[in-house]
């Protein structure tokens, strides 16, 4: 069982870290173990309560992204009517090439659903996976095109990326199904090894973030009713909470990146997640 207080700390926690690139996963799994809190991270109820807070953080991105959502799914409706995507058709393209990049992370994630839920009870090799995570933002970085040039974002740049980039974006995320590797950190990285800026970047990712957290709600939300009402006033609480450090991070991740980069943060994954792995082995 998580109290409310518990939620309510996990809650902020998730709605911050998940749109930040430091893996809200891996901090809602060393967080409790660090602390040394009594609860079973590994049971479905908790995985339920995570994709909860995920799913309220997905609602904010919604919110915030909607007239780019309304714009996109009219134009995979388009696609469909029309059975080809138009030239100058920027939404049609741009929500298929979502669809294709959503893909690979929504069937492993099926494919090996038990065994990534029992890495929620192994903290060391979350911690691990936290500090690999900065290893590949750094990396990414250190190997990225310096001659892209930042700047205002531009959906006809999104859309102008091919089949094979979207699938790489997509598989970039698959990594991010371990506690430890952040998901908007990995499909940022494929985004920039495409040849986006930071800006267009991110704005991919967080487009891309809706659809996989949705799925995932409508996969394990039902678990939460396993024991009837027990355990959703928590849940509720934490998913508030999420919704609410979500809504000011997205706002200042865009800013942010329209000129930064992933670097600082790569610099505290390593140094969290060696820090974390140290302690938990002691």
């Amino acid at each position: 069982m998580i109290s409310y207080m518990h939620a309510i700390i996990l809650g902020l926690l998730q709605g911050f870290s998940e749109l930040f690139p430091i893996s809200s996963l891996g901090h809602t799994v060393l967080l409790p173990a660090v602390l040394n809190w009594h609860i079973d991270r590994s049971s479905n109820a908790f995985v339920a309560f995570v994709v909860l807070t995920h799913f309220a953080t997905a609602l904010v991105l919604l919110g915030f992204f909607w007239r780019d959502w309304l714009a996109i799914i009219a134009g995979i409706v388009r696609v469909l009517a029309k059975r080809e995507i138009g030239i100058n058709d920027t939404y049609g393209r741009l929500g298929w090439l979502l669809i294709v990049s959503t893909v690979p992370a929504g069937l492993l994630g099926l494919l090996l659903e038990h065994k990534l839920q029992a890495l929620f009870g192994e903290a060391t090799v979350v911690a691990v996976a936290l500090a690999c995570n900065g290893a590949v933002l750094y990396g990414v970085e250190q190997m990225r095109n310096r001659q892209v040039k930042e700047g205002p974002h531009d959906d006809t740049r999104l859309a102008a990326l091919s089949w094979t980039q979207a699938v790489v974006i997509g598989l970039a995320q698959c990594f991010a199904l371990i506690p430890g590797f952040s998901r908007t950190g990995l499909s940022m990285t494929g985004a920039l090894l495409t040849g986006l800026s930071h800006e267009n970047a991110v704005r991919y990712s967080f487009l891309l973030a809706t659809p996989i957290i949705f799925a995932a709600a409508v996969l394990k939300l039902p678990d939460l009713f396993t024991r009837g009402l027990t355990g959703l006033g928590p849940a509720a609480v934490g998913g508030i909470c999420a919704a609410v450090t979500a809504y000011f991070s997205v706002r200042f991740l865009v800013k942010y990146f329209e000129t930064r980069t992933l670097t600082p943060f790569a610099i505290y994954c390593m140094v969290a997640g060696l820090a974390a792995f140290v302690f938990l082995l002691n």
